[in-house]
């Protein structure tokens, strides 16, 4: 038996970098899985907002003969790239 009592407070070097090692990793499996969903919020926010441009874009651009299809793939694209997305639609839009 060991003296003093602090003996159960002590850690050899080989558990102490298991630890280290185990908090970082449980620290980058938090930090990936956060990331998609962020940007997946962020891509369906985008799309419901380029949604809405698309539709205000179509009622004032319908006198002029302006017509974008509200489709998923237009939907994607302004969720992706957002306002330079309905700008790229609307360019595509006048061209053709």
């Amino acid at each position: 038996m060991y003296g003093g009592g602090m003996e159960i407070f002590m850690i050899d070097s080989n558990s102490a970098v298991a630890y280290v090692v185990g908090i970082v990793i449980v620290a980058l499996i938090f930090f990936l899985l956060t990331k998609p969903l962020k940007w997946i919020l962020k891509t369906v926010f985008n799309g419901l907002l380029g949604g809405i441009m698309l539709i205000i874009i179509n009622s004032i651009g319908s006198s002029i003969g302006l017509m974008i299809p509200i489709n998923p793939l237009n939907a994607l694209l302004v969720g992706i790239l957002g306002f330079p997305g309905v700008l790229l639609l609307v360019l595509i839009g006048l061209i053709l």
